[in-house]
């Protein structure tokens, strides 16, 4: 189908800028932008007022399968995506057996298939079963169709395998995510240490743990010449490391979630255990540090880190309750925050949410350009509403945002030019 979009705010995160125009869609394809009429027999939208960006990118989704389908399946999982303008999902292997092998692999790339409606591109483990013990067959996973390798927050531990698993991701070519953490320090914390965890008796991690878990994978980064991504920056003591990465040509990049952007250890109150994640969120001071390190471009990706959790697994103390939120859905109006707050241009958003996310895995998605895949988010930045858990799509509700006034409402969704979300006359 041909669609003419009309009249839009078109945010592009390549030219970094927003403007009135028109855009076609045809062929699942982007086949014209600033187009000045309708192609005859096309299907026209009306934009007025609504902003037309690329699909969000999210890198670094749970999906419950395989083993733990009770918590998001990827039925759930790309239907909760659509109706929060995520076009295409980066799955983490941190299933139960854990994406170690080609045929997990091909298992879950077949299920995204048949059951989800927006892309899917899997990571695979690092080492077999995420245990830190022996390195995975890298090569025929990336034939599989892995995008990326990593044992998700499990930290290999083991730093010569650590060493030989960079050293042959690099020669494939082969990007590996690395949770940056000290295990020792981190083992057993719930938040960060400081004043507030030690009114609220809670056992706490220092920031530096953060920093000295990148700064070892950046020494081996540099020892290696792989390509390495930090999947969540949290604190502001790991960013002159990330600086002097990059001031050193290091292929290095990093991410933070958008609950760590939003949200700090105070909103944490008493005991609500759906703000409980890992990272802990960390003090007003990091938050708006990493906010101004996405604006400067030091931090390139902006991320949801799904992390569905049942019913029970919450509602228990805050030490035994499970870590993480779900954010599939609550990832564009959660950062719509940052816009509306003034520290991020709707442009430097998408680049963190689509546009440089895409382009390190290598994928075509998260540009607005002739040629482009049509995946598409159309959304009112505007829209007030107060976010009610049991509307999200996802299985589980473990949103730290329930309750929370928000703005920016997904009118609809498209994906290789097919709306996936939204009513038909969006």
């Amino acid at each position: 189908m041909t669609i003419y979009f009309e009249n839009a705010r078109l945010i592009d995160p390549e030219a970094g800028d927003e403007r009135r125009a028109n855009l076609i869609s045809d062929g699942g394809r982007i086949a014209a932008v600033d187009a000045a009429s309708a192609p005859r027999g096309a299907r026209v939208i009306d934009c007025t007022g609504l902003c037309l960006a690329p699909g969000i990118v999210d890198m670094g989704v749970q999906v419950g399968e395989p083993g733990a389908r009770h918590k998001e399946s990827f039925r759930s999982a790309g239907l909760a995506a659509a109706a929060g303008g995520v076009t295409t999902m980066i799955t983490r292997p941190d299933t139960d057996p854990a994406i170690d092998t080609p045929e997990v692999l091909e298992f879950v790339t077949r299920r995204a298939q048949g059951e989800t409606p927006v892309r899917m591109h899997p990571m695979a483990a690092l080492t077999r079963a995420r245990a830190g013990a022996e390195m995975c067959e890298i090569g025929f996973l990336m034939d599989a169709g892995a995008v990326a390798f990593s044992d998700g927050d499990r930290v290999v531990t083991d730093t010569r395998l650590m060493a030989r698993s960079l050293s042959y991701a690099a020669g494939l070519g082969a990007l590996v995510i690395g949770h940056p953490q000290d295990p020792g320090l981190s083992r057993g914390a719930v938040a960060s240490s400081g004043k507030f965890a030690t009114l609220r008796g809670l056992p706490a991690v220092s920031p530096m743990a953060e920093r000295m878990g990148l700064d070892r994978d950046i020494a081996l980064v540099e020892m290696t010449g792989a390509r390495y991504h930090a999947d969540q920056i949290t604190t502001g003591r790991a960013l002159p490391a990330l600086r002097r990465a990059r001031a050193n040509g290091f292929d290095v990049s990093a991410g933070v979630s958008i609950h760590h952007l939003t949200l700090n250890e105070l909103d944490v109150g008493d005991y609500r255990t759906f703000f409980k994640l890992a990272p802990p969120l960390r003090s007003e001071e990091d938050r708006v540090a990493l906010v101004a390190a996405v604006a400067e471009g030091l931090v390139e990706v902006i991320g949801s880190m799904h992390t569905p959790q049942d019913e029970e697994s919450k509602r228990l103390p805050f030490e035994a309750a499970a870590a993480g939120a779900v954010g599939l859905q609550t990832l564009l109006p959660a950062a719509m925050r940052l816009y509306h707050s003034g520290d991020l241009s709707l442009a430097q958003l998408w680049r963190a949410m689509a546009l440089n996310p895409a382009r390190r895995l290598g994928l075509a998605t998260g540009r607005l350009a002739e040629g482009a895949p049509a995946d598409l988010v159309l959304f009112d930045p505007d829209a007030p509403f107060v976010l009610d858990r049991f509307t999200l799509e996802s299985k589980s509700k473990n949103t730290p945002f329930d309750g929370a006034r928000l703005q920016g409402r997904v009118r609809a969704t498209f994906v290789g030019g097919a709306q996936v979300f939204g009513p038909e006359d969006a």
